[in-house]
């Protein structure tokens, strides 16, 4: 009994089943009243009737389930968590259970290793096991009563959990850091700002010598570039000449100019002077033969098919 760490004064719960021995449970509740005292209390439960039976919250130090000697009890993640629920921060839950060392798919019966992992969903921390023996022979027999259950590879395994030194739901004020953090950046020398540092007074001082910044250039830096000299590589070269893509040289406006002047050059000129005044006015070589009469110094444009008729 002094495995389980129960001393004067603590609340303990017993939960047992319909395999549990009366006697063995009578023995077992006198000897937990005795470690207690007047001070503590030993309340037995049936595991069937404990999610009714609407224990407080942090009720007992500790849960002894299934320990009674000859009990087969199996326990489901409802009653794991009741458990966990009515156990005080910092108290513990002792089970015993048989399990199978093997994985058996769709059996009732759990291997330790997924025992251990139900604990730790229900809540439990310092899962461990304490335990593993071999099943008795009343303890098979009363496996395939009370369980239904048939199986060659069982064992029975004791483990024990413990709830965290808080309650469930409750809050902590978190302590965050006032210090003021560093900018990162390298701290500045006194003496070097000083040195570096120019002001409105060193500005009139006439000891401080300032450069005239028209002194820094040469007289082949106030002459205007050849526009010429401006272009790029590629620009104008070959035998027919066309302008970069973008150009900035000039070249592209000089070659714009150059067409303009291509197109007045390619009008036709009057022989006459009256070819604007209509067909009756017209010579029969006149380029306008044809056309309506248009005002003097209006631009008529010729097509291609007009020139060749003419």
């Amino acid at each position: 009994m002094a495995d389980f760490g129960i001393s004067a004064g603590q609340f303990v719960a017993v939960v047992w089943d319909k395999s549990s021995p009366m006697e063995a449970l009578k023995d077992l509740v006198d000897k937990l009243r005795a470690l207690t005292g007047d001070e503590g209390r030993v309340s037995v439960e049936n595991i069937n009737q404990l999610l009714q039976s609407a224990h407080k919250e942090s009720s007992f130090d500790i849960i002894l389930s299934g320990i009674i000697p000859g009990s087969t009890t199996l326990h489901s993640a409802e009653i794991l968590a009741e458990m966990a629920r009515i156990l005080r921060p910092s108290g513990r839950l002792f089970l015993k259970e048989p399990v199978e060392t093997a994985v058996v798919n769709n059996s009732k019966v759990k291997t330790a290793s997924k025992l251990c992992s139900a604990l730790t969903l229900s809540g439990l921390v310092e899962v461990k096991e304490l335990q593993r023996k071999f099943l008795s022979p009343e303890e098979i027999q009363s496996v395939r009563e009370h369980l239904g259950y048939h199986s060659d590879s069982l064992l029975s395994v004791q483990i024990t959990g413990k709830k965290p030194d808080f309650e469930v739901g409750s809050s902590s004020q978190l302590k965050l850091s006032t210090t003021k953090k560093s900018s990162g950046k390298p701290a500045v020398d006194p003496a070097a700002a000083k040195l570096w540092t120019l002001s409105a007074n060193d500005m009139e001082d006439e000891s401080v010598d300032l450069i005239d910044s028209d002194e820094l250039l040469d007289p082949e830096d106030m002459k205007k570039p050849d526009p010429a000299s401006l272009r790029a590589a590629s620009c104008g070269e070959g035998k027919k000449r066309k302008a970069c893509k973008n150009c900035t040289c000039g070249l592209a406006e000089e070659l714009e100019r150059e067409k303009s002047r291509d197109q007045i050059s390619s009008q036709p000129k009057s022989a006459c002077g009256n070819c604007y005044l209509g067909d009756a006015f017209r010579c029969a070589s006149c380029p306008y033969l044809g056309m309506p009469a248009f005002r003097p110094g209006e631009k008529v444009l010729l097509s291609d098919s007009n020139l060749n008729d003419a």
